[in-house]
């Protein structure tokens, strides 16, 4: 999943990247709307998540113009102004998807991330079964043959995004842009470790294949 943060207090949004990023999502950063407006409609996010009241263009207007857009992210907006007739016109007149004002619970707010990230015309399966692995995306468990796996929010992001894609080769780009985020460097082992890592605890080396020049796959 890809989250843009769209906050100009600088300790807030590193706070919130880094607890985002965590959690396995990829996670990029701009401190004002029309920033955020570039990234958007540059880059395809999953969620944006939207404080109101940003420098250069206000979070109120970044969200009218992204939703002029075919295909926008959804859009949480994070912010201090929490009164009743604020979520009411951030929510209809300004049509976000989400509303969460601050002080806020991380946890709260991953799940509310999680939650946007799942609307989609069709959702897809909660439990996914291939070759002795079962995973279920909601309650982030997997195991091999019945053994509990005790995998990292990486390593689960990986091995979820492998069996979404039922043995056809998932690029390295596609697994930095999606699991991890820009300031990654492609070249970087990050993705090569993180496999290397999930093949052990699997049990079984051959389970995952690497094809030259197209990615990773699932065997079987």
């Amino acid at each position: 999943m890809r989250v843009l943060v769209a906050e100009d207090h600088h300790v807030l949004a590193r706070t919130v990247a880094t607890g985002l990023r965590r959690q396995a999502m990829a996670v990029d950063v701009a401190g004002s709307g029309d920033e955020a407006e570039r990234m958007c409609l540059l880059t395809d996010y999953d969620v944006l998540i939207l404080d109101r009241d940003l420098p250069v263009m206000t979070g109120d207007e970044v969200c009218r113009r992204l939703r002029e857009l075919d295909d926008p992210p959804r859009i949480l907006m994070l912010t201090a102004a929490g009164a009743v007739t604020d979520k009411v016109y951030g929510l209809t007149a300004l049509g976000a998807d989400d509303y969460l004002a601050k002080p806020f619970d991380f946890a709260e707010l991953v799940a509310r991330v999680r939650a946007l990230s799942r609307r989609v015309a069709k959702p897809p399966a909660v439990v996914l079964r291939r070759e002795g692995i079962t995973l279920d995306r909601t309650r982030r468990e997997a195991s091999m043959d019945g053994r509990p796996l005790e995998l990292t929010p990486k390593e689960f992001a990986v091995l979820q995004r492998l069996m979404e894609a039922q043995g056809a080769p998932v690029p390295h780009t596609e697994l930095v842009r999606t699991i991890w985020d820009e300031n990654l460097d492609p070249r970087t082992s990050a993705v090569r470790a993180t496999v290397s890592r999930l093949r052990g605890k699997l049990g079984a080396p051959g389970l995952i294949a690497a094809d030259t020049g197209q990615g990773y796959r699932l065997c079987g």
